[in-house]
Order: C-alpha cells, then structure tokens, then sequence
C-alpha cells in the first residue's frame, strides 16, 4: 500500500507531518515538484544567499555558488510508485522549507556581523591612534577629532570648544564648563580681539602669550597629553591654527564651601576656621600661618584616572631629610587606579600597607592650626585634593590623645582637661572588664566596696548585656550620623529612655549596665582622635571577652598582648609609645602636663628635627 493508498492518520505517521491537501489532475502541472514555480521557490533562499556572497566575494563567488547551486538541485522525481511517494511528498513539506531558509537567514546574520565586526575593528584602531597621539595637531578640526577620541568632545556635555578668529587665524578655546572662571576669561578674549593680523603671520602662539593673552598664569604645553590633564584639573586651553603647542590659561573656579570649624575639633576659644576640600585653600590656610620661606608644599598626582593632586608639606629646615626623602619617593611609587577616598587611602598604602591593626599610625586634623604647629615641630603632613583632612606622620598614641583646647586654656587648665581626658580613655577601656570580674567572683571587691554589685538579678547573663549595649551603642552612633540634625535629638531620647528604661523594666537588663556603659561611651567619645576611640571601643569588647571565658588570668593575658603590639608598633619608623617605651623623662613629663609655652625652648626628639631649637637663644 502507497502514501496514496492510507488514511491521514497513518499517512502523518508514516511521513512525519498532515498530508498535502488533495488536488485536481489539472493542478498538478503547476504545484507538482517538477513545476517551475516549485522551483522558484525552493531555489529562493539559494539565491538569496548567493547575492550575499555575490557581494562578498565578487564574481568569481557568484560563479561558483551557481555551480553549487546546479549541482544541489533535486533531480526530477517519478510521480507513481512508493519511492516516487515519499519523495514528493518530503518535497512538499512546508516544515522543511521553513527550516532551510531559516538556516539560510543564520548564515547571512553571520555574514553580516562579520562585516559589521570588521567595520568596528577598523574604527577601533583609528580610535585607538587618536587616544595615544603625543602631538598636538595643527589644525583646529585635526584638535578636534582628537579631542572627540581623547576627552570625548560631542559627548561629554560639559567638555566645551569655543571656536574664535583673532586677527585672521582659527582658534579654540577648550574647558571644562563648570571648572572655567567666566570672568577671568570674558577678560581674556576682549584683549584677544585686539590682535593684529599682521603680527599673527609668523608664531602666532608667541605673539598672544607676550602680548595679548591678559593673564596672571600662562604657560605653553606641547604635549597634548599634558594639555589634557590641565584642562581636567579645571584650566583653560587655547590652540591655535598652525601652531603644534597650546597655552594653559589658570582661570578655574572650583566649587567649594565656607572655612567652617570642624565638628569633631570644636574649641571654646580660637580659630574657626578648617580645611575644605580644595587643595589650594588648604594650602593658603597653612601658608596664613607660617611664612616662613623654607615652607615647601610638593605636589604629586597619584592614580592613573584619577591623577589626584596630594601635597606634600614640611619646613625644609626643621623635618628629617631622610624622612621627607623616603615619604616622597614612597609616594611617588604608588601604583593604582585612583584613591577617590583621598589621604585614607594613601595611608593604608603607605603605613598600614594592608594590615588588620586597629590603631591609626597617622594623626588626621582639620585645624589649620594644628597642621602649623605640627609642622613646627618636624612634622610631614600630606594633603590630598577633595580632601577636608590632613595626615600628619610620624605620630604616637600619646599624640593622638591631645586636643587643641588644652592650648587654649592656661597650663594649669590644660593640665586638668588632659588629666580628665586620661581618665576618660582608660575607663573606656577597662571599667567594663574590671566591673565584671568583680560581679562574678565577689572576692575581688575592695573592703568597704560591696555595693559594687548589682542589687537585682537580670533575665540575660551580664556579659550578654554587655554585649548587647555594646551593640547597641554603635547602632545608635551610626544611626545619628545618617539622622537629619532636627531629627538626632528625638532619636538620642527614644534610644537612651524608652528603650533603656524599658529593658530595665522588663527584667532584660540591669541599671548598673546600662549606668557603666554609659560612662565608657562618654570616654570613647572624649578621645580627640575619632580613629583611636574606634580602635578602643575594639579593645574594650576583646578584653570583656577575655574577662568573661577566663577571668582574671584572661584579663591580664588580654591587656598585655594589647600593650606588646602597641609597643612593636611604628609609625614610620618612629615608635608608637614613645616616650613611655622607649622612656623618656622629660618628654614624658611634657606628655603628662601642658608646660608653659615660654618654657618649651627644644622641639621634641621623635622627628629628629635638622634644628631643634625652638627659640633662638641671646647673645648675652
């Protein structure tokens, strides 16, 4: 029995898809697979992709996809019989022609995304010969198709060029939209309009550098590198047709904020003013206070996109040669992408180097007059651009515990203050601990000193409600600093009474917790150095552990590890605890009381200062 011969469900079996529908014996010459419409169409798609390849390929393509396509061509099939069945019936198959040509309609994708491939690797290679061009072109639309490569002028919104004619030459002006002083350069431009043509025959650029160009800092790049980098620090450039230099005119104006007093260096009495995050208002700030003309301030750009301005402050006459010589090199040698997080990062590249302690080997300070003081003393300070915060090195523990108002006051108040703050810092660190121990092991209570206890029992054991508190302090912290300040004082209430005096009410904690944490948090926050009162808050929780899983001999073990890794510490290459380890009785004593300043007729040993002398000594 032939296809002809079955039914359509044996018929869809047997061939794989429903039969043709039935036709008259006078359509058969004009749909059979011999007809040349059938050829048409199932020749289409071969000629499709033999007109693709005729582009492609050329003549000589086309010839040999005809011959291709001859020889792939079905031969002519019997119309009766089995065989002669299932061929035509296969011919007919419409899945098989949507398969083809979808085949087909790939393999031209492909084709065209090769094309496409080539044509966008074409573009990459000019791109790639304009981003690395040295030179500077001489012409203005030369510049400019540079520029659309190199600092993407046309795309970026805020890369502006100001084509001009001054005296019968094309020049453009390039800047940064919000970086141009629009004064200083409306200026500029009225002077340039004044250029003779006569005059701008020979070296153009010469002639409106000496003569024309109305400003206080010009100077003339030939590298386009160069030129590049000045603009995006926020100068202007002005090239000039014919010439293969531009002039960099310093006319920018970055935006900035009011020299307001610190909020984490407030003082009763003295300046009020602190750093912004301007390079060069940091820079006067200082320079306001010393002017001494051996104050040298070195710049150096650190990062390959960022290229970060970082100065580099010292008294030429006063700091350590070796150590501004090692710092500079170090500084020089940095390698990385950008530090957008300005000195913070240097400082873990350059003293921390990737490190796990704690405890800051840098002193930061937003007072201009503490920088100057600082740099009086031996000191280096880096400054880094968009940066509010200098870093002063080296610096010690003892250092980072003195605060600005303790020279404000009289040496006797400034004593006092420093004392009170001592206390501060090291009931912070082990009056939880020592509390504990004596709730625990009741025999370590002082005679007379019983009450020390507490007088109820708490549904947590007291080391989870230490731990809790602790937990619960630095949530509160960092919620205050991301609180609006209308807001702060509502959330210190609702913090520090509802949810203290209920965790009291409800048996969870007892008052004496809530009564010591209290008074180890305010000694965290009377540390002057933000960074030291965090590494504190680290060592108090490591100690309370220690005190908890072992008691005493825990304690002990716990604080004299601490101590030994603050003795190894240096910060660069001065020690940490000087001058408590190694000692030293008159610095010490100097650490310990606020000498009058009258009487401080040395600079202190740490820095190894050239000259020492803190005031000239009399000839009588």
């Amino acid at each position: 029995m032939g296809p002809d011969e079955m039914n359509p469900e044996e018929l869809q079996d047997y061939s794989g898809h429903m039969p043709a529908p039935p036709r008259l014996e006078e359509d058969e010459e004009e749909h059979g697979p011999t007809s040349p419409r059938r050829k048409t169409l199932l020749r289409k798609p071969i000629e499709i992709g033999a007109f693709r390849r005729h582009e492609e390929e050329g003549p000589e393509g086309e010839r040999q996809a005809s011959a291709r396509e001859d020889k792939e061509a079905p031969a002519p099939r019997k119309e009766d019989g089995r065989e002669g069945g299932k061929d035509r019936e296969r011919s007919h198959s419409p899945r098989q022609e949507k398969a083809a040509k979808k085949a087909e309609d790939q393999t031209d994708g492909r084709n065209l995304k090769k094309e496409q491939s080539g044509t966008q690797s074409r573009m990459t290679e000019e791109e790639n010969r304009l981003k690395n061009l040295k030179e500077i072109p001489d012409t203005i639309d030369g510049i400019k198709r540079a520029l659309e490569e190199k600092i993407g002028l046309g795309i970026s919104f805020d890369v502006t060029f100001r084509e001009m004619v001054f005296g019968g030459v094309r020049c453009g002006f390039l800047y940064m939209n919000g970086f141009a002083k629009d004064t200083a350069l409306i200026e500029v431009i009225k002077r340039l309009t004044y250029a003779d043509e006569a005059e701008m025959t020979d070296r153009p650029l010469e002639e409106l550098k000496d003569k024309l160009v109305a400003h206080i800092q010009v100077e003339s790049l030939e590298k386009f590198d160069e030129v590049i980098d000045k603009t995006l620090a926020g100068m202007t450039a002005l090239f000039v047709e014919g010439a293969r230099a531009a002039l960099v005119i310093d006319a920018k104006s970055f935006p900035t904020r009011s020299t307001s007093e610190p909020d984490l260096e407030r003082v009763v009495r003295g300046a009020r003013d602190g750093f912004v995050e301007t390079l060069m208002t940091n820079v006067t700030l200082i320079r306001r206070r010393l002017r001494d003309p051996r104050l040298k301030f070195e710049v150096v750009q650190v990062g390959e996109r960022t290229k970060t301005d970082v100065c580099i402050a010292y008294i030429q006459d006063v700091a350590a040669p070796e150590l501004i010589d090692t710092f500079r090199n170090k500084v020089e040698k940095v390698v990385i992408d950008g530090i957008p997080l300005g000195e913070k990062q240097l400082e873990e590249i350059l003293v921390s180097k990737g490190g796990w302690n704690p405890y800051p080997l840098v002193r930061y300070s937003e007072r201009p007059d503490v920088v100057a003081a600082h740099l009086l003393e031996g000191h280096v300070v880096l400054l880094a651009d968009t940066s509010p915060s200098a870093m002063i090195l080296p610096c010690t523990i003892f250092q980072l515990m003195q605060h600005a108002e303790e020279y404000r006051q009289t040496p006797a108040v400034g004593t006092y203050f420093r004392w009170v703050r001592y206390f501060g810092i090291i009931a912070s660190l082990f009056l939880l601990p020592i509390w504990y121990l004596m709730v625990v092991h009741p025999e370590l209570k002082p005679v007379n000193m019983e009450w020390l206890g507490p007088e109820k029992t708490a549904r947590l054991p007291v080391i989870v409600q230490f731990l809790i508190a602790e937990l619960g302090v630095d949530l509160m912290r960092m919620a205050a600093v991301h609180t609006p300040t209308p807001l702060a004082t509502a959330m210190g209430l609702i913090a520090a009474i509802l949810i203290g005096q209920i965790a009291v009410e409800t048996g969870m904690f007892v008052n004496e917790v809530i009564m010591y944490m209290a008074v180890a948090t305010i000694g965290t926050f009377a540390t002057p150095s933000y960074e030291l009162g965090m590494a504190n808050r680290i060592t108090r929780i490591i100690l309370l552990l220690a005190a908890a899983f072992l008691g005493v001999p825990g304690l002990v073990a716990a604080t004299t590890i601490w101590l030994i890794t603050l003795t190894v510490q240096r910060s660069y290459n001065s020690p940490y605890m000087w001058p408590f380890i190694p000692f030293n009785a008159k610095a010490l004593y100097t650490v310990l009381v606020r000498r009058p300043f009258g009487t401080s007729r040395h600079r202190i040993s740490l820095t190894d200062t050239t000259d020492n002398t803190r005031q000239p000594v009399s000839d009588g």
